[in-house]
């Protein structure tokens, strides 16, 4: 008897209720329906341009909408009606296919110079875990170019015989991958998301002898795809509408080559020809971490250089033979002239370059010399990367970079985490073609010649106002024993904005128990200062009393692009990876 009452105390009370619509969606449902029971199309078009803020939609785009909702909920082949019950419109509204909260598009111009956008760049892509120990591989680079990212960076060293070449995380334990395996499915997956420019950043650890090899492979593997600049470097950057379905390969100019030219200038300084901007670049003091990627490049490529140095003086001008191949292969030259930062940060009137920055540089760099980094990147490219602690591959907020103009804020793609869901929510942003057109106030020079100071107090420009309805899908997408083994899950919504400091922000709203499909019905407002960099974020967990709260989604999207009105937002796992059906019902409107 004992055992059976455990039985009877425990059954699981897992019945998922189908939710009704929500108050709004009755209320613009009696309205546009004009009482009746069935919305027409006509009746839906002036929904759509009332309340979803659809100007451009048209009757016969109302009408589809109909026909396709009509057959896929009653399989309707020929249409007796042609007219939408109260379910039928929520089942639309609550569709994310039907009704996205942001449209797949690209629509930002196109045709100005690279460094006039946000692009989306991976740090050390070939890494498929941690940074210490993991395997190199191309699977990670699929991946990356798969999502849309741009930018793609390779750490080339020679392999134990010296004779080819592997990309690997130097003096760490990962195992190698061969360049020309990863050239190869770069060439394969590039435009796979989109059609824009991939850039390929080098890491270049090699003798002049493999720089002949790589010069080789490059050419060989990529054709006619490869961009090469007609002169040795640009005065400004050409267009991604230009670059389409173009490889861009951007690293230091052979050290060779460079003494070479340096050794010209000298003569030419002889003759009181003034030494231009473009010199061979000095080393940074050490506590600013400018590019120590590439001044780790350095020392490696001495070390890997020592055993030809003791060979007889012919051998350089050898080695200068093979410099020019792998120098022409190089559009966008990275570097750094000599000195400290603010020199590091010279706009060059007939020269673009790019520049790295560790993160913790970049940090020290917006105290000191916030609007001379946006002045740079107005011409210039600037990459920041993770700092050398970040073993686990986490990230560091990509706000920091994208604030004062940087195009490039490299992510460790692998090292999932609320700022790399960030970076997913950013570049979710026209159409997802990993390019992102930066703000015009990050352009713009005012007429007293200043630029735009992140630091500044500025004012509210817009508000966003939030309304979470609902959400549904889990039953569907969980294991009903995956949050709670005995009763169903009590869900709760985190929603806040990710911004300039001043516009950072996250609320919640109340939990709801014991409901697979919580109604919340909630209302928060965000004042924004700076809209055009704040993004959205979205959470969903499960309350648990005794231990950590459990994750059951998430987004982020930015707030440009959101289409007002009543939208379905699908929700992603931890990974960035998108839940086939869980999703919520949001209100977006703009005040």
């Amino acid at each position: 008897m004992g055992s059976y009452r455990m039985c009877v105390c425990f059954t699981r009370k897992f019945k998922v209720t189908e939710a009704a619509p929500p108050l709004d969606i009755k209320a613009a449902f009696n309205r546009y329906a004009e009482g009746g029971p069935h919305m027409t199309a006509e009746q839906l078009h002036r929904f759509l341009v009332d309340v979803q803020g659809q100007g451009l939609a048209t009757k016969g785009d109302a009408e589809g909408i109909v026909q396709q909702l009509l057959h896929k909920r009653h399989h309707m082949a020929k249409f007796r009606r042609h007219a939408l019950t109260l379910d039928d419109f929520h089942h639309y509204l609550f569709s994310a296919d039907l009704n996205p909260p942001i449209g797949d598009q690209v629509h930002h111009d196109m045709t100005a110079p690279l460094s006039d956008y946000f692009i989306y760049t991976g740090h050390n892509s070939y890494l498929t875990g941690n940074q210490l120990s993991s395997d190199c591989s191309d699977v990670p680079i699929i991946k990356a170019l798969q999502r849309g990212v741009r930018v793609v960076e390779l750490d080339i060293w020679p392999n134990s015989t010296k004779d080819d070449v592997h990309v690997l995380h130097g003096r760490t334990l990962t195992t190698p991958v061969e360049l020309i395996k990863c050239l190869k499915s770069i060439k394969e997956h590039a435009f796979s998301a989109s059609p824009y420019p991939v850039v390929i950043t080098l890491e270049d650890h090699l003798t002049p002898d493999l720089q002949a090899k790589v010069a080789q492979m490059v050419t060989q593997t990529f054709g006619k795809m490869l961009f090469c600049p007609d002169s040795e470097c640009f005065k400004e950057l050409p267009t991604p509408e230009k670059l389409k379905y173009r490889i861009i390969i951007s690293t230091k100019p052979p050290k060779e080559y460079l003494e070479a030219e340096g050794n010209k200038r000298k003569m030419n300084n002889s003759h009181n020809v003034k030494e231009s901007d473009d010199d061979v670049w000095g080393k940074e003091p050490a506590e600013l971490t400018v590019d120590q990627e590439d001044d780790k490049t350095d020392s490696d490529a001495s070390e890997n250089n020592q055993d030809n140095e003791e060979t007889d003086a012919s051998e350089p001008e050898v080695r200068l033979s093979r410099a020019p191949a792998y120098k022409h292969l190089i559009a966008l030259h990275a570097g750094k002239p000599k000195g400290g930062l603010k020199e590091a940060l010279k706009v060059e009137p007939d020269k673009v370059r790019r520049l790295s920055l560790s993160e913790q540089a970049l940090e020290k760099a917006t105290m000191s010399h916030g609007t001379d980094v946006v002045r740079f990147t107005q011409k210039n490219i600037l990459r920041i990367y993770p700092k050398g602690t970040r073993f686990n591959s986490s990230n560091y907020k990509p706000l920091i970079g994208w604030m004062l103009g940087a195009q490039m804020v490299a992510f460790n793609m692998q090292g999932y985490g609320r700022y790399l869901w960030l970076m997913h929510g950013m570049f979710r942003s026209n159409g997802g073609c990993g390019y992102v057109k930066k703000p015009d106030f990050l352009m713009n020079v005012n007429p007293n010649g200043s630029v735009f100071n992140p630091k500044a107090d500025l004012p509210v420009k817009k508000t966003l106002k939030v309304k979470v309805y609902m959400g549904d899908g889990w039953h569907l997408d969980f294991k009903q024993t995956h949050f709670d083994l005995y009763s169903p899950p009590d869900f709760y919504t985190r929603v806040g904005i990710a911004g300039v400091p001043a516009d950072e922000i996250m609320k919640k709203t109340k939990k709801k128990e014991d409901d697979w499909t919580p109604v919340w019905d909630e209302e928060f407002a965000f004042p924004l200062r700076v809209p055009e960099l704040a993004l959205l974020r979205v959470e969903v967990h499960e309350y648990d009393m005794s231990e950590k709260d459990d994750f059951a989604g998430q987004t982020c999207l930015p707030v440009s692009e959101l289409k007002p009105g009543i939208r379905a937002v699908p929700l992603f796992n931890r990974k960035g990876e998108k839940f086939n059906s869980v999703r919520l019902l949001m209100r977006f409107e703009f005040i």
